[in-house]
């Protein structure tokens, strides 16, 4: 056989063989999407804050990378009894990347991700111990302490009473974090302001009571603050209605509040405690599709510009005179120069 029909037939063969290789991607389809799920804590999407941040998070990354991912998320009970069930639903769907918005999933993912070790899991809020880079689990958490510290400064400088308040959901220590760094920072610029502190509740319904927000807050304002700082989910827009009746004015929390309550409560929001929940769940969906998920802890501060406070057209004009001296604050925080407190135990 001459040289010239022995390299015909090897090449045949060669091309018989890759005819008969099964193709990665079969002729005319797209690639596999990767799916991401996310779990709402109580109070749903629609609570104009902490849920909503989350949403936001996972619709900017499902338009970014429309290509390459397809999103999906899912509502709890109104008593999150099957916070467990939908985390499960999710992870046999298929779902590579799961969120739980909220602690109250510490002990759902915990479980459930151990089950799962080939999903991927986001956890707002919630703390793990022992997890490491190599964990399918990563902690998304957050120095909301430095945020409303600036926030509390802003309350006490532009209080003319000399009295504000506080209404948490539930009480709980994550909350009472909150709490802590807002009477510090009203301490901070004015060390005789008087702050009062109420809580919703002690389940997690305190978070989705808009009723019991306005019957606390109206009772403050009775009491003589005339700038209460909510961090209580949907029960705030009680705290906004109340500031509406009684002509005074509220700050909001986790998302810029004046851009999503009514248009006849934007004028008593002083600003908003910006919590970007939304850029942690962007940034977590973007590092699976990069292929770069960590897992472990992630936190987000001032540093990291996780939090922080709100300025926009319809507060610009409110608190302008005083952004000077907050962003004064916000730069000792950061160099260190501040140390903020993290809970009540450290406030004393």
């Amino acid at each position: 056989m001459s040289p010239s029909r022995i390299l015909a037939l090897v090449v045949a063969v060669l091309m018989a063989g890759a005819l008969a290789m099964p193709s990665p991607v079969p002729a005319g389809q797209a690639p596999k999407k990767m799916k991401v799920g996310l779990v709402f804590d109580v109070g749903g999407r629609g609570d104009l804050s902490f849920n909503d941040m989350a949403y936001a998070g996972l619709e900017r990354a499902g338009k970014e990378f429309s290509a390459r991912i397809t999103t999906k998320y899912l509502e709890p009970s109104a008593g999150g009894e099957n916070r467990e069930a939908l985390l499960r639903l999710l992870a046999e769907d298929g779902y590579d990347l799961i969120f739980g918005i909220g602690f109250l999933f510490t002990d759902n993912i915990k479980k459930v991700a151990g089950q799962f070790p080939k999903v991927k899991f986001g956890l707002v809020d919630g703390f793990i111990e022992a997890l490491n880079d190599g964990s399918n689990v990563v902690c998304l958490l957050f120095k909301e302490h430095e945020g409303s510290f600036l926030v509390g400064a802003a309350a006490a400088l532009k209080s003319r009473t000399g009295k504000i308040g506080f209404v948490g959901g539930m009480k709980i220590p994550l909350i009472e974090k909150f709490e802590a760094g807002y009477i510090a920072g009203a301490r901070y610029v004015k060390p005789k302001i008087e702050v009062f502190s109420d809580y919703a509740g002690t389940t997690g319904e305190a978070f989705r009571d808009p009723v019991k927000g306005k019957e606390l807050a109206l009772a403050q304002y009775d009491r003589g603050a005339d700038i209460i700082y909510h961090a209580s989910g949907a029960t705030g827009i009680g705290v906004f209605e109340a500031a509406s009746v009684k002509k005074r004015l509220a700050i909001g929390v986790d998302a810029d509040q004046s851009l999503t309550v009514k248009p006849d409560l934007r004028r008593h929001i002083l600003t908003s405690m910006l919590k970007r929940v939304d850029v942690a769940v962007y940034e977590t969906i973007r590092a699976q599709v990069q292929g770069k998920f960590k897992g472990g802890y992630a936190t987000f501060g001032l540093k990291e510009n996780g939090v922080g406070y709100a300025v926009n057209q319809h507060n610009r004009s409110m608190i302008q005179d005083i952004a000077p001296r907050l962003d004064a604050i916000r730069k000792d925080i950061v160099a260190g120069k501040i140390k903020v407190p993290a809970s009540r135990k450290e406030l004393q």
